[in-house]
């Protein structure tokens, strides 16, 4: 067996969404993390550090003690009322001198902010709008979970497992931008920007200021014809009137509050007329960090399963499961890899694919009732095709998986039917059964996705890959190692709330 390194495990909380009705309709504000996420909190800090020194040598950040201590004490005001799942998270903000408009939000609590929108901010109120905004981004972890899904198009399976037995993170950045301003985990998506505007607002008013504010500055932005960085930066967003129109209906029933509570917001150095201001940089196209993998010139010769099995404890996690002893094993938190020699492969972009071995994962699918329906809605594959029997929690958390594998791998395919109930460690679970031509091998491949639920409906899943002439043998080894998963679901439990 080969030896692994202990890493931070990837473990999400659970959390809760708040429906709040509006003029009829209601309003989700998400508090907390969930669904496909390769990262730990701690990776996600340890990202943001490398990402905030790479910005710092191309940037040249506001040298006035007054106003990084006026964004600070805004800041703490603000993290005072951050939903718990956020407080791990060391915010720190700085003002970039560029008149572009534009926000960084690093993932683990760096957040950058240009002159050009400080400029644009009317009082104090607008300011903390901006930064509850950004530090509802880092909560939700938005930027790690885009580089996941990013990752996972570009690696293949790979992405499921602990291949190495190494922290990942850094192979993941590299992979899909790198750190600093080109990194995936710098852009959000349209669902992104709504979520964080909630929580932004909500922490606005929990923190004593008028969450209003925040719509006033977006109808600045939208109103604003001054430059093109204006242009760039509401082209990047949804729609300006969408979102400042969603904040005011949302604020109808927050708590409304005052437009200054630190105080010194005209004497901020940003608003100085005869301060120098770096003019805004030209628009520089970045890479989504999707690339299609390609095949390899020479395929490696890998053996078939023994028949002989070996007990493996994960040392981070109340996990046993038995495989086969010519693959090894490999572990980061919760996340396990079984691969025989060979099992991996460096394709020509450098993107490294699985060829055949079994990964064992963890996730939270959803927040809550709310996200998991709106999730449903948006769903373009459903395994479970009787619509006549009502669908639980872990038929939406197994569609949930298997269409984002799908999404990521488009070789890939379920046949009608695929979906199938069995016991897992002896609690109800899903398989479903993909298959397709690798652009690998090409040859036929067979991915099974197993799902068991966990008591605080949080997800273990496994995906099996089994390709070529040796795909029968393989899938073989795949159901022994099914039969001898076993978890300590408590102590689990436990292990995800650390």
């Amino acid at each position: 067996m080969t030896p692994a390194v202990r890493t931070v495990s990837g473990a999400l909380l659970a959390g809760a969404v708040t429906l709040v009705p509006v003029a009829g309709a209601q309003v989700a504000i998400k508090r907390s993390p969930s669904g496909f996420n390769l990262f730990s909190v701690q990776q996600d800090i340890d990202i943001g550090r490398q990402s905030a020194a790479e910005i710092e040598r191309e940037v040249t950040l506001v040298a006035a003690a007054r106003t990084n201590q006026y964004l600070t004490s805004i800041t703490d005001v603000l993290s005072a009322q951050v939903p718990v799942t956020g407080s791990a998270y060391p915010f720190q903000v700085r003002a970039i001198n560029s008149a572009e408009v534009n926000l960084f939000v690093l993932p683990g609590g760096q957040i950058y902010v240009t002159r050009g929108l400080l400029g644009l901010a009317k009082n104090e109120a607008e300011v903390a709008g901006l930064l509850a905004h950004a530090m509802a981004h880092v909560t939700l972890r938005h930027g790690t979970a885009r580089a996941s899904r990013a990752y996972l198009s570009k690696a293949g399976l790979v992405a499921l497992g602990a291949f190495g037995g190494t922290d990942p993170s850094p192979r993941i950045i590299n992979a899909t931008g790198g750190y600093g301003t080109r990194g995936v985990f710098m852009r959000f998506t349209r669902s992104d920007e709504y979520e964080a505007d909630a929580l932004g607002a909500e922490i606005m008013s929990k923190a004593g200021y008028d969450p209003v504010a925040s719509a006033a500055l977006l109808a600045t932005l939208r109103r604003e014809k001054s430059h093109l960085s204006v242009d760039r930066f509401n082209n990047s967003h949804p729609p300006a009137a969408d979102r400042e129109s969603r904040i005011r209906n949302l604020s109808n029933v927050l708590r409304h509050g005052r437009s200054e509570i630190v105080g010194g917001f005209a004497r901020m150095r940003w608003r100085m007329p005869g301060t120098p201001v770096v003019p805004a940089a030209p628009q520089v196209k970045v890479s989504t960090g999707a690339v299609e993998l390609r095949a390899t010139p020479t395929l490696p010769r890998v053996a078939a399963p023994s028949p002989e099995f070996t007990r493996f404890t994960n040392p981070d996690a109340p996990i046993e499961i038995d495989h086969p002893a010519n693959w090894d094993a490999h572990y980061s938190g919760l996340a396990m890899s079984f691969v025989p020699s060979g099992g991996v492969v460096e394709t020509e972009d450098g993107a490294p694919s699985l060829l055949q071995g079994m990964v064992v994962n963890h996730y939270q699918p959803f927040e809550g009732d709310v996200e998991r329906w709106n999730r449903s809605l948006e769903r373009n594959y459903a395994p479970f095709e009787d619509r006549s029997r009502p669908r639980g929690i872990l038929e939406d958390a197994t569609d949930d998986l298997v269409r984002q594998i799908i999404d990521a791998n488009s070789w890939l395919k379920a046949p009608a039917g695929s979906a199938r109930s069995q016991q897992v460690d002896g609690m109800r679970g899903y398989s479903v059964r993909l298959r397709g031509r690798s652009p690998v091998t090409g040859e036929m491949e067979r991915v099974t996705v197993y799902t068991r639920a966990l008591p605080d409906d949080h997800v273990v899943y496994l995906a099996c890959v089994a390709g070529g002439r040796a795909a029968s043998s393989v899938e073989r080894a795949c159901t022994r190692m099914l039969q001898s998963l076993r978890i300590d679901d408590s102590s689990l439990h436990r292990s995800l709330q650390r």
